[in-house]
């Protein structure tokens, strides 16, 4: 009854004209940066973060979370019609998207992956609605040495998906545990990497970093790779008066994927670091398993959409657990979140949710209202965001730029942290031209003093003994799970390497 009674109040909450204007203002706005090829929701949200400063928070984070899973609907829009993921997390949706639209079934398969996206996302607040107040509880027991140890592991998550690239993931994070220090330290007072700026005693200011890092980046990056000059890439014509809704066989071959999709993704996206785009990988993977008909994926059939487009909604709305209950971001998107959380005095965190229960369940309740905003939106509004596709790149450049700039120079009047973020705007766009990740680095920034202060509260609870990691049994418990995480690609690498040196002897 109390998951009900809480989610009636943040039905009361969300069911105001103002709340609900910014909502349509945020998902809207979410499936337009979803549509744009490459710039993704973080960028979004790190560059309308800084126009939110003046709002109330619940209403502010309302908007925000609209942008955030908004994004997962958007992005699929350009992987089936042109081929382009619009994000990361869509790039599945790419496998049998595109395929679908050769054949002449683009209406069926944006329909399709926008109920998909409905049913994921749903089943993904619903599942937030059940499981945030046991995870809260839960929380509630840990101490300095716990959070510091689920911190390490955000971090550690999100190194370790970027594959081969782990070196650079773990560079990226030390370059913003770096920047995080920088300021005063809380117990001894003194100045640390200020250089005898008065502007820098706070620190750094994650705001301009990550719109750097993310919209300028971005920007940079594309304009390098020839967008801003490059033709309109083929859209495939479909005709909304006919062949628009799937089939029947279509919506019985899928009626699995959907569940299947939903709850993968949910459970993915709670991990730490995991996020969508994992979510994603994985129920392609697992539909193509379980499937009778395995040869037909990537040739246009719709399950090999249906459930990579579930599972990402569902992540993005898993992913919200930790970040509420334990103030662990787990992918760049929700480091943005958190940090706008801590722009507005909130900590996320097990209390978050009984001291602030209007803020909280007022914005899992606005995922309720969101998903159905999004699907009337995403199925009716598919020929005007098709148009918006057709704009050209460089009427798109000058724009970001501007709204960039003003964005961040608005927050506090600083010079300083506009030219941060044009400095990070370079540094964006290198990391992503050489393999590094600006999504570790502006999480590594934002936990990094978090981490420093509960590191070293865990050693003045135990006079400096680093044994206070091991003998509490939650804080083993992670510091277990992240042996395994590290020791078991090891062993998956040492076995292929076997296996491929025992094939070549032999031959």
């Amino acid at each position: 009854m109390d998951i009900l009674s809480n989610l009636w109040l943040g039905f009361t909450i969300v069911f105001t004209p103002t709340n609900i204007l910014f909502l349509l203002i945020g998902a809207f706005v979410g499936m337009i940066v979803g549509i744009i090829p490459g710039f993704g929701p973080t960028a979004g949200i790190a560059i309308l973060l800084s126009l939110t400063y003046t709002l109330d928070p619940t209403t502010a984070i309302i908007m925000l979370a609209g942008i955030y899973y908004g994004s997962m609907y958007g992005g699929t829009i350009t992987s089936i019609v042109i081929n382009t993921p619009g994000e990361s997390a869509t790039v599945a949706s790419t496998f049998d998207g595109y395929p679908l639209a050769k054949r002449g079934r683009v209406g069926p398969a944006l329909v399709m992956q926008a109920v998909a996206s409905f049913i994921g996302g749903t089943i993904g607040v619903i599942l937030i609605s059940g499981f945030a107040p046991y995870f809260a509880n839960l929380a509630r027991s840990f101490g300095p040495p716990e959070y510091f140890m689920i911190m390490v592991m955000g971090l550690l998550t999100l190194i370790i998906i970027m594959g081969e690239n782990k070196i650079y993931g773990c560079i990226s994070a030390l370059l913003g545990l770096a920047l995080a220090v920088v300021g005063v330290d809380v117990i001894s007072g003194a100045q640390r990497y200020t250089f005898g700026q008065p502007e820098l005693i706070n620190g750094i200011y994650f705001l301009p970093v990550a719109i750097g890092l993310f919209g300028i980046g971005e920007l940079f990056h594309s304009v390098s790779e020839g967008a801003h000059k490059a033709a309109q890439g083929t859209i495939i014509k479909f005709d909304m008066r006919k062949d628009f809704w799937p089939s029947v066989t279509e919506w019985v071959e899928s009626k699995f994927a959907f569940i299947r999709g939903s709850l993968l993704g949910f459970f993915v996206g709670v991990l730490p670091g995991a996020g969508a785009t994992v979510a994603s990988l994985m129920s392609y993977s697992l539909e193509k398993k379980v499937s009778k008909e395995p040869e037909k994926f990537g040739k246009g059939y719709m399950p090999g959409l249906v459930g990579p487009e579930s599972a990402n909604n569902a992540a993005s709305a898993g992913a919200m657990i930790p970040l509420l209950t334990l103030g662990i971001p787990g992918s760049g998107s929700t480091a943005v979140l958190l940090g706008a959380f801590l722009m507005w005095g909130l900590q996320p965190g097990p209390l978050l949710m009984t001291d602030n229960p209007e803020f909280s369940w007022g914005l899992i309740s606005s995922m309720y209202l969101g998903n159905v905003i999004l699907i009337a939106v995403n199925i009716f509004a598919i020929p005007l965001f098709i148009k918006i596709m057709k704009i050209p790149y460089y009427y798109m450049v000058p724009v970001i730029l501007i709204l960039c700039t003003i964005g961040t120079f608005s927050l506090h009047g600083s010079i300083i942290e506009t030219w941060i973020m044009l400095i990070f705007g370079v540094i964006g766009f290198l990391m992503k031209k050489y393999g590094f990740s600006p999504a570790a680095l502006v999480l590594a920034l934002v936990l990094g003093l978090m981490a420093e202060n509960t590191l070293r509260q865990s050693l003045i609870i135990s006079d400096g003994n680093l044994s206070v990691f091991f003998t509490r049994p939650i804080s083993l418990t992670v510091l277990l799970i992240m042996a395994v995480m590290i020791i078991f690609p090891l062993i998956k690498k040492a076995k292929n390497t076997f296996m491929k040196n025992d094939s070549d002897v032999q031959m």
